[in-house]
């Protein structure tokens, strides 16, 4: 086989008949739904995972919260 005769992967082209409309883009990693079914794993807002950089953090924070939700609410007595 001579050199000039094989094409590097690089100068790989889509061929003009793959009408790339019909195409869908799938989700791929954490982010296919399929694979986060039935499981605990979130994303986190960029914001969010600044605030909570691990799993520890985010569990504290989230017991916190059931903490304050079970803590009855005083009622200001109208006269």
């Amino acid at each position: 086989m001579k050199k000039n005769s094989i094409k590097k992967q690089d100068d790989y082209e889509l061929r003009e008949e793959y009408d790339l409309s019909k195409m869908s883009v799938l989700p791929k990693g954490r982010f296919d739904s399929k694979r986060r079914a039935g499981t605990n794993v979130i994303i986190l807002e960029p914001e969010l995972a600044k605030a909570f950089p691990n799993d520890e953090s985010v569990n504290n924070a989230l017991r916190l919260v059931l903490k304050a939700a079970k803590i009855p609410q005083r009622h200001a007595v109208s006269r």
